[in-house]
C-alpha cells in the first residue's frame, strides 16, 4: 500500500493535462476580452459611418 501511495505521488501525468486546462482557460478569457474591447469600438464605428452615409444626396440628372 505504501509503495502505491509513492507511485501516486511520482506520477505527474494528471499535473500536465491541469496545466493545458488553465492555459486553455486563459487564452479563451483574453479572446473575449479583446472581442469585447473591439466590438464597442467597431458598433461606434459602424455607425458613424451609417450616420455619415445617411446623410448624403445622391445628384440625379
Amino acid at each position: 500500500m505504501l509503495g502505491m501511495l509513492k507511485t501516486f505521488r511520482a506520477d505527474e501525468d494528471g499535473a500536465v493535462t491541469v496545466d493545458w486546462v488553465v492555459l486553455t482557460a486563459l487564452v479563451v478569457g483574453l479572446g473575449i476580452l479583446v472581442l469585447a474591447i473591439i466590438g464597442e469600438g467597431t458598433v461606434a464605428l459602424s455607425e458613424k459611418i451609417s450616420s455619415q452615409l445617411s446623410a448624403q444626396t445622391i445628384a440625379t440628372y
